[in-house]
């Protein structure tokens, strides 16, 4: 019997097939073309979503282990930046032809998104054909855009909040060559402007950011609307430009601004917004001001659960209707008020630079439960407890399964009570534990086939998956799983030949209960588990996807684990493929010295301990070598486990 038990398992096994694989991990919708699985059940990257040029992600991964370049390590695809700058270029083009927009769109990267400086150079050599520009929002950022932005007209949007120094850099940066356009976003910074304007006799390009009544949608919703942080009412735009009229400044009036927030979800949003933009628009231009630029902000959402849905990991929009809505509003506008078609500016950081990252790391282990447990002897005297747990596992069906879990509860808790009081061994305890996890696991069972479940067993999944102990961080990895419950995309990056048989979550390696990814993408909801396989003797990887906004420059140093390793790396054909550049990741050193603990330091302490132990004879001098060698090592070593 248990001989054709197995047999029948090893078929069900076999009949699992890389197109369910796609399935279940929503490869095929998220993913967009960038990504999928290969005959070998490996994930591939296809940068140019091009049957000629990939690159299998495992294979990368183990001749990276060759060079000792071990997990978790990040990955960037460098093609994936220029093919997303080429995608959102192609759709306004479109847009801008089918609507006979006279206007041009150019494309600002706002730095804040990711300032990697291999980021920042990449967009910037891609974007050149196209003009592209940079948002700053603070004087680092400011400083790095106009030290990199050599290309010639391309725009330097200066957002957030400044002072006289931060305009000054602005405004030296436009006597340098540079296209620099200074944002006013509170009342008081125009007349910094003015003023730094004066002394340094530059003609400003100013620009306007509105506080519109339109809210976005989604986590960061509250970055619109009359609340918002940043921005000027109508009231105070009208303020500003009869200031700027009476000082014979309103010819350097040239950009209006808006922006929702990141990761708008809905299009109604967008379309909101736009309506109510474009009417200001209009009316400045009525006023006087020489509306040059009309910048959209960002918002571009990625749909990271693939579901096209207005979930807040999601979008109900795609790029090209994103870029016709844009398009179309502002011409409908400059058509009904006779005004110049103006240059469109789109900020769009997440939607460019989210999917050319992703993170890979190994599993270490895992606590499982185990359900190929044996039912356990039960002896004689066992108590009524634990033979209650006994008859509720054998009765069990889908006719009595809720009552089964109430009844199981209930003898669970005599069992420890009994225990608790010294009227139970160990050895009954341990034997009711069995018995009630295979329980929870049959009706788990059950409750996966049912099209509605009641509520108090709606997690009864997560409460008997495993734990798979994920080699990094999400404090400095996923730092929005953790603060916001943002979604990624996981996906083991081999064995998609197999059938996964686990339900898990994950558990980092920081000594922190909320370091732990719980939250699993899926087309329908939220998912409390996800699919995995079984560990084997050899190392099972794990990729996390669409990790390339905001995650690097959010990471902290929770129990001082530090940046990853980095890889860079072009497809250049069929499974071909050139590493450009490896950012080594923090050294043990590098995290103790972001908190003042100095190499030097430690190490006349540690010597000072040693010779001690010497002196006491608790190890030879001998030993006392190998020891420092050993602690030097540690410092100079990978802060994650090796």
């Amino acid at each position: 019997m248990r001989q054709k038990l197995k047999l029948k398992e090893q078929t069900a096994l076999k009949r699992w097939s890389v197109d369910q694989a796609r399935e279940l991990y929503g490869l095929q919708s998220w993913g967009k073309g960038f990504f999928d699985i290969n005959g070998r059940g490996n994930l591939i990257v296809r940068p140019h979503k091009s049957p000629d040029c990939y690159l299998d992600i495992k294979e990368l991964v183990d001749e990276l282990r060759m060079r000792d370049i071990t997990p978790p390590i990040l990955l960037r695809f460098t093609d994936i930046l220029r093919q997303r700058i080429e995608e959102i270029q192609a759709s306004f083009q479109h847009a801008i032809d089918e609507y006979g927009y006279k206007g041009a769109y150019i494309g600002v990267y706002p730095v804040k998104v990711n300032q990697s400086k291999e980021v920042v150079e990449d967009i910037i050599e891609f974007g050149k054909p196209y003009g592209f520009g940079l948002e700053a929002g603070s004087k680092p950022e400011l400083l790095i855009a106009v030290a990199s932005l050599d290309t010639p007209g391309a725009p330097i949007v200066c957002n957030g909040y400044k002072d006289a120094e931060f305009v000054e850099i602005a405004l030296w940066a436009q006597k340098l060559g540079r296209t620099a356009i200074v944002v006013v976003e509170k009342p008081s910074e125009l007349d910094i402007v003015v003023r730094v304007a004066h002394r340094l006799k530059v003609r400003p390009v100013i620009g306007i950011r509105a506080k519109l009544a339109a809210r976005g949608r989604g986590k960061w919703e509250s970055s619109g609307g009359d609340r918002s942080k940043f921005g000027l009412f109508p009231s105070e735009i009208l303020d500003a430009i009869q200031k700027l009229e009476r000082i014979g400044m309103l010819d350097c009036l040239q950009l209006l601004h808006f922006h929702l927030g990141s990761q708008i979800t809905a299009i109604q949003s967008i379309k909101d917004a736009l309506r109510e933009s474009t009417r200001l628009f209009a009316e400045m231009v009525r006023l006087g001001a020489n509306i040059r630029y009309f910048d959209v902000g960002g918002g571009l959402a990625v749909d990271y659960d693939g579901s096209m849905t207005n979930f807040s990991s999601s979008a109900n929009y795609t790029l090209q209707e994103y870029a016709a809505d844009v398009v179309s509003a502002i011409a409908e506008t400059c058509a009904e008020h006779e005004i110049p078609h103006p240059i469109i500016i789109s900020e769009s950081g997440r939607a460019l630079v989210a999917y050319h990252s992703a993170l890979v790391f190994n599993v270490l282990g895992t606590s499982e439960f185990s359900t190929a447990t044996a039912i356990p002897e039960m002896p004689a005297d066992a108590p009524e407890p634990v033979t209650t747990l006994l008859e509720i596992l054998q009765k069990l069906s889908v006719k009595n399964f809720q009552e089964s879990y109430h009844d199981a509860i209930q003898a669970r808790d005599e069992v420890l009570t009994l225990f608790n009081v010294g009227l139970l061994t160990l050895e009954a305890r341990a034997t009711a534990e069995r018995l009630f996890w295979l329980i929870c696991f049959g009706i788990a069972k059950v409750v996966r086939g049912l099209d509605y479940v009641p509520d108090e067993l709606e997690h009864l999944d997560s409460f008997v998956s495993d734990t798979y102990y994920g080699n990094l961080s999400v404090f400095q990895s996923l730092p929005d799983h953790w603060a916001v419950k943002q979604l990624f995309p996981i996906v083991p990056i081999h064995r998609h030949q197999e059938r996964p048989t686990r339900k898990a979550t994950f558990a980092d390696i920081t000594c922190d209960s909320d370091g732990k990814i719980d939250q699993f993408i899926d087309l329908r909801d939220v998912r409390n588990t996800i699919d995995l396989h079984e560990l084997r003797r050899d190392p099972y990887y794990i990729g996390v996807f669409l990790v390339g906004a905001y995650q690097e420059v959010l990471g902290d140093l929770h129990n001082l684990f530090g940046d990853t390793h980095t890889v860079h790396v072009s497809i250049t054909g069929k499974n071909t493929y050139r590493i450009d550049k490896i950012v080594e990741g923090d050294s043990v050193r590098d995290a103790l010295a972001y908190m003042q603990y100095q190499k030097r330091d430690m190490m006349t302490m540690f010597r000072r301990s040693i010779e001690e132990s010497i002196e006491r004879k608790r190890i030879t001098i001998k030993e006392s070598a190998r020891i420092q060698k050993f602690l030097e090592d540690g410092l100079e070593g990978y802060t994650y486990l090796e």
